[in-house]
Parts: structure tokens; C-alpha cells; sequence
């Protein structure tokens, strides 16, 4: 009777690209180097109302949302969607509207009280 209970099934799944989490954490970093240095020619480029500080800062934002990562499938995942968002600022296949949509505001909670509704011009 003992055999045919249910034990705890582990599956290995196949990496994507890293094999382990040195190995994606180095990937990101390349990622991220490739994209501070390009920065300056995407913000030449396209004529986007950003500096190149302001760029470089919401980039390192970007990094920083996703530094908790652990599951080394999902952070493969990112950087090759971030490797072809490179690509695409790169050889001028994204419009500048594309380039803008990296700066839509960061989620901030709306204003419960009447003065702060009054200040953000919500009244």
C-alpha cells in the first residue's frame, strides 16, 4: 500500500539560456551596460523631450523593479525581451512614441484627501 502513495513530484525544466543564477545575473548586467551605452544615440536619434540623465535614470529604475528576481527562467525571459527592445531602439525600428512609452509614470496611489485631490488638479 505504501508505493501508491502520492509523493511530491520535482520536474526539471529546461533553461532558456542561463544555466544557473551567476550565469543570469551576468546576462542582465551585460544587458543593462548595452543599454547605457547606447542611450545617448537613442536619445540623439529620436527627438524625445529627455536628457540622457533622465534616460539613463529611468533605465536603472527598469533594473531596479525586477532586482528580486529568483527564478532564473523568467530573468532569461527578460533580457532577450530586453535584448530585442535594444535591437529595435538601435536601428530606428521604434518611433519615437515607442522610446516614450518607457516613461509612462510608475503606479503611484491616488490622493484620498480633499487638499491633495485639489493639488494634483483631480477636483
Amino acid at each position: 500500500m505504501s508505493a501508491n502513495v502520492a509523493r511530491p513530484v520535482v520536474r526539471q525544466v529546461k533553461p532558456l539560456l542561463s544555466l544557473d543564477k551567476e550565469e543570469a545575473r551576468k546576462r542582465a548586467l551585460n544587458l543593462y551596460k548595452a543599454w547605457y551605452r547606447q542611450i545617448p544615440y537613442i536619445v540623439r536619434d529620436n527627438t524625445i523631450p529627455k536628457s540622457v540623465a533622465q534616460c539613463r535614470a529611468k533605465l536603472r529604475e527598469e533594473f531596479e523593479k525586477h532586482r528580486n528576481l529568483t527564478d532564473i527562467r523568467v530573468i532569461d525571459m527578460l533580457v532577450i525581451k530586453g535584448q530585442m527592445e535594444l535591437k529595435s531602439c538601435a536601428n530606428k525600428w521604434s518611433q519615437s512614441c515607442h522610446v516614450m512609452n518607457f516613461f509612462k509614470e510608475s503606479y503611484e496611489p491616488k490622493p484620498k484627501d480633499f487638499l491633495s485631490k485639489f493639488m494634483e488638479g483631480r477636483v
